[in-house]
């Protein structure tokens, strides 16, 4: 029997992949890098790696003497099938050379660098270098040009109720109230971010009815309908958290609770958040996640209006176990 040094090293390379994928599901780490609804692609590719790990195995040994199509391959030689089709390619028994350190370490180094550095949340200062701010108010932006333009086309279909108004609706806050922040935080972890059409649009319709509550699930679309008609939620009572940004041209009193949004995976992360103002504001550090609850209002950035929350109440918390949000996915039957 011959052993190949290099075909029992690229078997365990498919093994290392399969191993540090599945690690990465049983542990939980998985969510730190891809959106939840791949999670079966990614178990797929699991598989897909033990598979041809099983299939490379059997080339790790050859018997001596024998000569077949995975052992034929001779420095300067061609493997030949038939005599009109001719090829030369490694089959793992050539000599080591530099172009193949090359090639293995390009493989080799990301897998070890899974293994051996735990993976980094993304924080403040990566929100800083993709612009916080700017994206903060470019969403705001975007949603506001949507509504005049959905308001527009609804007043020309229905002429003569353009002037009509909704009187506002009556805040249940009370500031310095003796309660608790609700809870009503769980991170949507598996597929919990899915849900039929009916589910969600049960959760947007709880959004018109008294504190507004940012569970994990629904944060991205109740972020997305505040900042696209501020006037409508003027006043309404909210609960909140994530974590702390700040940036210069802030006052004291200002920060933002943040948190970042996985379309795909961690790559294409993008950061929403609330502009806040409270007192403490100044005591409290970047990264720090904090819970709040306040009130909102029409803040500005850059001339753009922007949701503000005048903080009422706020406390230190633990970053979730899954510190990122994920769009809801709306299930089809």
């Amino acid at each position: 029997m011959q052993f190949h040094v290099q075909q029992a090293a690229r078997s365990l390379i498919l093994l290392g992949f399969s191993v540090f994928i599945y690690m990465l599901h049983f542990t939980g780490k998985i969510y730190l890098f891809i959106n939840p609804k791949y999670l079966l692609l990614s178990q797929a590719a699991a598989f897909l790696f033990l598979l041809l790990f099983f299939i490379q195995i059997t080339r790790v040994w050859t018997i001596k003497g024998t000569h077949d199509h995975d052992s034929c391959s001779h420095v300067g030689e061609c493997c030949s099938h038939d005599d009109h089709h001719d090829h030369f390619h490694d089959h793992g028994t050539t000599p080591f050379s530099a172009k193949k350190l090359v090639s293995y370490l390009i493989i080799v180094l990301p897998l070890l660098s899974g293994f051996m550095l735990p993976a980094k949340v993304l924080d403040s200062a990566i929100a800083d270098k993709k612009g916080a701010m700017l994206s903060i108010a470019g969403s705001s932006k975007s949603g506001q040009s949507r509504q005049v333009t959905s308001e527009t086309k609804e007043q020309a279909d229905n002429p003569g109720t353009g002037d009509a108004t909704q009187p506002p609706e009556e805040s249940d806050y009370q500031a310095g109230q003796d309660t608790d922040i609700p809870e009503g935080t769980e991170t949507a972890t598996g597929y919990e971010n899915q849900m039929t059409d009916e589910e969600y649009n049960k959760k947007i319709e709880e959004l018109e009815k008294g504190t507004i509550i940012f569970n994990d699930s629904i944060y991205s679309s109740y972020y997305e309908e505040i900042s696209s008609n501020i006037d409508k939620f003027q006043g309404r009572k909210v609960s909140l958290y994530g974590f702390v940004y700040k940036e210069e041209g802030f006052a004291e009193d200002q920060l933002v609770v943040s948190r970042f949004l996985v379309t795909h995976c961690v790559a294409d992360a993008g950061i929403i958040g609330f502009l806040s103002e409270f007192p403490d504001a100044a005591t409290i550090e970047k990264d720090m996640w904090i819970k709040i609850e306040g009130v909102i209002e029409t803040g500005s950035y850059m001339d753009t209006p922007i949701p503000l929350v005048k903080v009422s109440k706020w406390e230190i918390t633990e970053e979730p176990e899954v510190p990122y949000l994920y769009p809801v996915t709306i299930k089809r039957n």
